[in-house]
Formats: C-alpha cells, structure tokens, sequence
C-alpha cells in the first residue's frame, strides 16, 4: 500500500460542493488524503481546494475572464479539460496523487474522464455519473475507468445519493489501498488481436504462444480494442504482434461500426516491431441491428450475429481496398513483417456455405496486396480456412521464423 495515499477529486465547486464534499468525507473515513480540483467557470467557490480554477484555466494558457468571455460552453469546456489534464498530470507526475475520483452530469463526466483517459491502465479511476447508463465509448475511450452511474441527479445529499457517493468513494479508495502485486514476471510481450469469427484460430495461437513463454495480452478487436492495442504497442515494452483481426481498417474506411481510428494496424510497423499479419475478418463490416444494417447497406448480404449487431458482406472492391492500404502501411514498416493468407475463407462466416461465404475474396485480396507492395516482405497464401487448425499452426511457425531471423 502506498504510504500516505492521496487522492484527487475532480469537481466544480460551485454546482457540486455538497456532493464533493462527502466524498471528501468518506474518503478520510477510510484514511486517504483528498486534493480538490476545482475546474468550474462561473459561480462561487464556498469551500478551499488544492487545484482552483484560476490554476486550472492558467495551466491551458488562459484566463477565467477569457473562459468566461468565449460564449460557449463546448469551447469553455475544452480550456477546462486542456488545463485539469495537466494539473492532474504534474501532480501525478510528483507522485502526489494515487488514484482519482470525480462526479457530474454531461459537462462533469466529459471532464473528469478526460482526465481519467491520461493516466495510464492500472491507475485507480472512478466516475460516479449521470451518464453511466449510456453508451460509454466516448467517455471511457481505451483506458480502465470505473463508471459508477447515479442513478438520481447529482443533486444534493438525499438517502439514494449518499449511498451512490459512498460506493464510489470506497471504490476509488479499495484501489488505492489495495496491496500492490507481486513482482511482474518479465515475460516478452506478444499483442494479439481476434474476434469471436476467429476463435478457432486465435485460441491455439496464444496457447502456443504462452507455452513458449510469452505474456500474450489478447485485444477484442470491436473498435475500442483496436484503439487499446495501438496504444499499448505504443506505451509498453511489446516483442511482437501477432494481429489475427484487421477488419477494423475496413470498418474506417467503409462505415462499419468497428472503427479503431486512423493508426490502426500501424504502430508495430512504424516501431520496427516484428509483426505477423492475417487479414482476418474482413469478410464483413460491423453493423447494428438488422433494420439498421440494410438501410445503411442496401441490397448486401446479411447475417444477424445477435439483436445488436450484423455483419454486413463486404464488397470486392472494399476487400481489394483493404489489401492496398494494408500494404501502404507494410510499405512504411521498419521491422521484420510477415503476411499469411488464409486462401479458403476470412472467417466463420466466410466458410464454404457460410452465410457470407465468398472464394474470390481472398485472391483479390492477396492479389491487391502484392501489387501496392514495395518492400521486401514475407507473403503466402496458404490453401487454409482462417479457423483451420493446420492454419493456426502455420501462424505459429511463421511466427517462430520471424522471431529467429530478428534474433529474438
């Protein structure tokens, strides 16, 4: 346990003092150090805080008359988060602050995360909000914070909000006090990426993985895994990257509801990260239910995967499209980068009478690919369905060949 924990408690004073001020309270109780940031605009402060809003706007290289001036709550909102996210980042920074806790409706809750999505995974992060019962995507983004919903207003203290506070603040507190964990194991690294259409494939893959003693950290590639995993080859120490499941690139550049941004698929290549590549799932774009998927995607094939979600065929330009820009990426890697093709299918779906089965997608792809490379790179094309068994083992041997001629 950290000695002398402390906590920061991100709120506007001048809407939320009650409220923060219990969770101040309750935060004591447990024998934590609270700072107060407060990043409010405009009403009064009744109580001190460690961070004012005159620290707050100042760290954004402005001012609370020029905040005030701006006639916007959006813009006004951006100085307010521009100017929390450092103050909170040179207190963490000194080792002053061990975890951090905020409260708030809309505006509060797209400020505290904002802060919360600047600290790293593992660092305690809780957000007791009105918003919690929505799509949180936007709030949590790829970062470990615990949304904790209040189920009533944040609006004064009343026998339902006390009891919302209370949790959070003993939540934040848990994490805080926690015993650390034991010595990491020193493990290389190995991010893999899957989707469910891929699990007989991804599954071997990362037992023999393991088995040969890497830590392998498996990434859900539904949009906001792809994102994580840019963003931890980026942050951690990782040895390779076994990326099963590229089909968030094709849901970027065709509307798809799985879009993991416009690094995805990029970092290992440009840090010169051994890299193995299996275009995966991009058979199909990510929809919502049914109705929405064929409005968004008339006269396409369809397969309902559940009441939420539908893969939506993809077409042979777009399957080309994907091979292009993937080698424009390879085009710019500085590592050791090997490419498999999975010949007889991308997916469960794309199975010989499969629901989206299609045999010259994989051709055009390879096809489509080897044309727009202009480097010297490992690609095959394997007679192989992606969820093959003697597939996954090809990706295991590839793998044990790249690693050997980068010297790992």
């Amino acid at each position: 346990m950290k000695k002398n924990p402390r906590v920061l408690l991100v709120a506007t004073m001048d809407t939320k003092a009650e409220e923060t001020l219990y969770v101040e309270a309750v935060l004591k109780e447990q024998g934590l150090q609270v700072l107060i940031m407060d990043p409010g605009i405009m009403g009064d402060v009744p109580h001190a805080v460690a961070v004012t809003r005159e620290e707050v706007v100042r760290a954004a290289g402005s001012s609370l008359a020029e905040v005030r001036a701006i006639g916007h709550e959006g813009k006004a909102l951006d100085v307010m988060i521009s100017g929390a996210v450092r103050c909170a980042l040179s207190l963490h920074q000194k080792d002053e602050i061990h975890g951090i806790i905020a409260l708030g409706g809309s505006m509060g809750t797209t400020l505290g995360t904002a802060v919360m999505r600047a600290f790293p995974v593992g660092f305690p992060k809780v957000m007791i909000s009105t918003m919690a019962s929505r799509d949180t995507r936007h709030f949590v983004g790829t970062r470990d914070i615990l949304m904790l919903y209040a189920v009533c207003d944040i609006n004064g203290l009343n026998r339902m909000t006390k009891k919302v506070l209370r949790n959070g603040a003993l939540a934040v507190a848990g994490m805080v006090q926690g015993k650390p964990s034991e010595a990491e194991d020193k493990k290389p690294l190995v991010a893999l990426s899957t989707l469910g259409t891929i699990e007989d494939c991804s599954r071997p893959v990362k037992q023999a993985l393991e088995t040969r003693g890497y830590e392998v950290v498996v990434f859900h590639g539904v949009g906001a895994g792809g994102a994580a995993m840019e963003e931890m080859i980026r942050e951690e120490e990782v040895d390779a990257v076994v990326d099963l499941s590229l089909h968030e690139i094709a849901d970027r550049l065709f509307g798809g509801d799985y879009d993991a941004g416009p690094d995805r698929g990029r970092g290992a290549l440009q840090e010169g990260i051994p890299t193995l590549l299996v275009p995966g799932n991009i058979d199909f774009l990510a929809a919502g239910p049914m109705a929405e998927a064929e409005r968004r995607f008339p006269g396409r094939r369809c397969h309902q995967h559940n009441a939420a979600i539908t893969c939506v065929r993809s077409e042979k330009d777009e399957i080309e499209a994907v091979g292009k820009v993937l080698a424009g990426y390879c085009n710019e890697s500085r590592g050791p980068v090997s490419l498999l093709v999975p010949l007889e299918g991308f997916s469960a779906l794309d199975r010989q009478k499969g629901p989206l089965h299609d045999p010259e997608g994989p051709l055009l792809f390879e096809k489509a690919f080897r044309q727009a490379l202009k480097k010297q790179i490992s690609v095959e094309g394997l007679p192989l369905h992606i969820n093959d068994e003697a597939f996954a083992w090809a990706v295991i041997e590839r793998f044990d060949e790249m690693m050997a001629e980068s010297g790992q």
